[in-house]
C-alpha cells in the first residue's frame, strides 16, 4: 500500500469495524508484529507464506469470531429476561439456572433471532467444529431449554422447530 502504513489501516478498521483483520506483509521484525497486533490485527503473517496456512489462519479466525463476536448482551420478550454478560436468565420472574451449553445454544439463536439456523450451523457454534450430524444430542438440548423458558414446552412460541432444517428463536419486532 503505497500512499498509507498498514498500521494506520488497521486502526481506522478497528475504530469502526470488529471484523477479523490478518496482517499479511514482509515485514518481520517483531517491532512491526507488536505495533500491529496493538493497533488491533488479530494475527500477523510474514511473506513468503504457505496458502495452506494462510487458509488454516484464516479459517482459525472465522471460528473465533463466530464464538466471540456475538454483540447481543441481553434478550427481553415478554416474560423471558437474559443477561448473556452476567449468564442469568429470569421466567416469569423467577430466576432460572441454564447450563453453559443452553446459554451458548440460546445466546447463538438470539444473535439470529427470527432466523431459522440449520441444524449443522448451531451444532457447530455452540459444541464445535467437529459435530454436525449429532442432531439427537440437539434435540435433547432444546428439549430441555424449553422445559425452562416456554410457559408450554410441547407448544413453544419462542424456541421453534423448523422440520427437517433447524430451529428459530422468535422474538417479536
Amino acid at each position: 500500500m503505497p500512499d498509507i502504513n498498514g498500521v494506520d489501516v488497521c486502526r481506522a478498521i478497528r475504530s469502526a469495524s470488529n471484523v477479523g483483520i490478518i496482517m499479511l506483509t514482509v515485514r518481520n521484525a517483531e517491532a512491526d508484529k507488536v505495533a500491529a497486533l496493538d493497533a488491533g490485527a488479530d494475527d500477523y503473517v510474514t511473506k513468503p507464506f504457505g496458502t495452506p496456512e494462510l487458509l488454516a489462519r484464516i479459517r482459525s479466525l472465522l471460528r473465533r469470531n463466530a464464538a466471540a463476536d456475538f454483540a447481543i448482551r441481553q434478550l427481553t420478550v415478554k416474560d423471558l429476561e437474559v443477561d448473556f454478560q452476567a449468564r442469568q436468565a429470569t421466567v416469569r420472574g423467577k430466576t432460572v439456572h441454564l447450563t453453559p451449553k443452553e446459554f451458548e445454544l440460546l445466546k447463538y439463536l438470539a444473535n439470529h433471532a427470527n432466523k431459522v439456523v440449520p441444524h449443522r450451523e448451531l451444532l457447530q457454534a455452540v459444541w464445535g467444529p467437529d459435530y454436525g450430524s449429532e442432531l439427537g444430542h440437539l434435540r435433547a438440548y432444546v428439549k430441555e431449554l424449553r422445559k425452562k423458558i416456554e410457559v408450554n414446552p410441547n407448544q413453544p412460541k419462542y424456541l421453534l422447530t423448523e422440520p427437517w432444517v433447524g430451529y428459530r428463536l422468535r422474538v417479536p419486532e
